[in-house]
């Protein structure tokens, strides 16, 4: 007896559709404490699982080669973390002159003014330097703070180690759960999807980690060229936040020019730190990406967008970096079945169809 499928209006799939995101954003909201961890530790599992089987061929146990790239991970994200937080801290010390230079650009701004505009703005005489300068060191112990309290609640030290080990030390076993929940498909071809979804993550955060290597050289040495003080800060927050896509990059680029507008004796420095940033986006859209990410994550521009405005409205900046692979994977999964290969192409690139070639024996008439 061949069975009724239940085919419902265009409009109640819609309300159907609209229903499951209004349900899927809400548990987001409620349980990112537990879900932000859980994303965040999934992605590095993907990214050290490498590392795991190739101790796995040396007949390592599972266990030890798990806790091995488990402390590998730690170490690194501890490294880094420690370098960000001590310089932030120690970016209040660094304003001890700046009064005087602000001081000096105000004189510099009124004497533009009354030299090339014709008109005198006596600057100088309505703003106060030592006012603005508590400002600037209220403000930057608060961004310090701010970012040692986003550092505990994005990241959750505790809980995304303990998910990425059980990620890595059953790994296998996920699979195999998958594997029967869809178990009325080929269970190797389910297999090699979710072998093609873990390369396509794999090479996303590779290839983005390559990029940032080589963007924080070119930052640092460009930063060090100009005189800019804490070069190696400066290039390596450019290079980490380039992975938030439109916004990182403005971000990296504003942190140095405010630096050195605010602490260096010349106009020029901020200006040659702007021609920097440009010449190295322009090297890192048109070469660099293309090159070494490639076509895998290629996605939409303006859901992109849109993606990284509900990523940060719901996780904050946890969700404007993970929203990127968390699209992509989207995009494969809704791939594999007819039904729902329509939000694939929504989420993906808009394919230019080739215009078909005349026959051979088709040649137009000299």
């Amino acid at each position: 007896m061949a069975t009724k499928t239940l085919q419902l209006p265009p409009y109640l799939k819609a309300l159907a559709v609209l229903s499951l995101l209004i349900v899927v954003i809400f548990i987001l909201i409620i349980g990112k404490s537990i879900l932000i961890p859980l994303a965040l530790a999934a992605f590095f599992a993907v990214l050290f699982t490498p590392m795991s089987l190739f101790l796995e061929r040396y007949r390592f146990p599972r266990v030890l080669s798990s806790l091995i790239s488990l402390v590998l991970m730690v170490g690194l994200v501890a490294g880094l973390l420690s370098f960000i937080v001590s310089n932030l801290i120690s970016f209040s010390t660094d304003f001890a002159d700046v009064s005087v230079r602000i001081t000096t650009l105000i004189q510099q701004v009124d004497q533009f003014t009354s030299s090339q505009l014709g008109f005198q703005q006596k600057l100088a005489d309505q703003l106060d330097p030592d006012a603005l300068l508590g400002l600037l060191n209220k403000n930057s112990s608060s961004i310090s703070a701010y970012a040692i309290n986003a550092i505990g609640s994005l990241s959750s030290l505790i809980l995304i180690p303990v998910f990425m080990f059980f990620f890595l030390l059953y790994r296998d076993h996920l699979v195999n759960v998958l594997i029967s929940i869809f178990r009325d498909a080929d269970p190797s071809e389910v297999k090699s999807q979710l072998i093609r979804l873990r390369k396509v993550v794999l090479n996303y955060i590779s290839g983005v980690g390559k990029v940032m290597v080589i963007l924080g050289i070119l930052n640092i040495t460009a930063y060090s060229l100009i005189g800019v003080e804490h070069a190696v800060f400066f290039g390596i927050i450019g290079a980490i936040l380039n992975i938030i896509p439109y916004v990182g990059p403005f971000i990296g680029a504003l942190l140095p020019m405010s630096y050195a507008l605010l602490t260096m004796d010349n106009l020029l420095s901020p200006l040659l730190i702007l021609a920097a940033y440009q010449a190295i986006q322009l090297l890192e859209g048109n070469f660099l990406t293309p090159k070494i990410v490639g076509s895998q994550v290629n996605l939409n521009a303006f859901l992109t967008f849109l993606g990284l405005l509900l990523g940060a409205s719901i996780w904050g900046v946890a969700g404007m970096i993970l929203i990127i692979p968390i699209l992509a994977i989207l995009r494969e999964i809704f791939d594999l079945s007819d039904s729902t290969k329509p939000y694939a192409l929504l989420l993906g690139e808009e394919v230019k169809e080739k215009k078909p070639e005349p026959p051979q024996d088709e040649k137009p008439d000299q």
